[in-house]
């Protein structure tokens, strides 16, 4: 059994939950073993989500949702329950995560929390189309225009770095482009996970030494473990 609520007191505080959804509608991506927290029982998912919701205080006034997927794969009771928890504990800030597929659907998210700054974050992963395709299994590509248009939807990327067949200057041109065009970067650095995307070593001391300093940027979040945030599924 997991952890599935947490607090974040270092920078950005926050509460985070870690919900369970239906299953992420593209599901391809090479490097995720997340998926298994998913399920098709609707019964069960929201059975699970209200009692976690039963944890938020409202402390921070803002509140992370994640779950193995898009908050489109969050049921309609689960989505109702956070609304309400949202208002009643008057939070003021809501994260989610979307997957690109959805990224023309965020005004629906904005329009159901009403009065709520909802700040989304996209697995974007590396700005390196060919190697987000190939070696991480994510099957979209874009270029310096609708990185400006993602930019202007979405609050925050996820980077993915430290992988074998990665280089130094994939993941410094990353770095770059993700503090010059978001608000917000989060920066994992990959465990392995039993996927067939691995970890290479040398790179993580590289890039430990070289970018340690991003743990003081208020902008970046540096996850040098997955279970970081606090909430994992074991």
């Amino acid at each position: 059994m997991g952890i599935r609520y947490s607090k974040i007191e270092n920078k950005n505080k926050r509460e985070i939950v870690l919900l369970k959804s239906f299953p992420c509608k593209y599901g391809k991506c090479k490097f995720c073993n997340y998926i298994e927290d998913n399920s098709t029982d609707e019964l069960e998912i929201n059975k699970i989500n209200l009692k976690i919701m039963e944890e938020i205080t409202g402390e921070f006034g803002a509140l992370e949702v994640i779950n193995s997927g898009s908050v489109f794969e969050l049921p309609m009771e689960t989505l109702q329950k956070i609304r309400e928890v949202v208002y009643q504990k008057s939070i003021k800030i809501l994260y989610f995560e979307i997957y690109y597929g959805y990224k023309n659907r965020v005004d629906e998210i904005r329009e159901f929390f009403k009065g709520v700054e909802i700040r989304f974050r996209m697995g974007m992963e590396t700005f390196d189309n060919d190697f987000r395709i190939n070696s991480y299994g994510k099957n979209f590509k874009i270029d310096i225009v609708e990185i400006e248009d993602l930019s202007k939807k979405l609050y925050s990327i996820c980077l993915l770095v430290c992988v074998k067949g990665q280089t130094k200057e994939m993941i410094e041109k990353d770095i770059e482009l993700g503090l010059k065009y978001f608000k917000s970067v989060t920066v994992n650095i990959f465990v392995d996970n039993g996927t067939e995307v691995k970890r290479d070593e040398e790179l993580v001391k590289w890039f430990v030494e070289k970018y340690r300093h991003l743990q003081d940027n208020s902008r970046v979040e540096l996850l040098i473990d997955n279970k970081d945030l606090g909430v994992f599924e074991q």
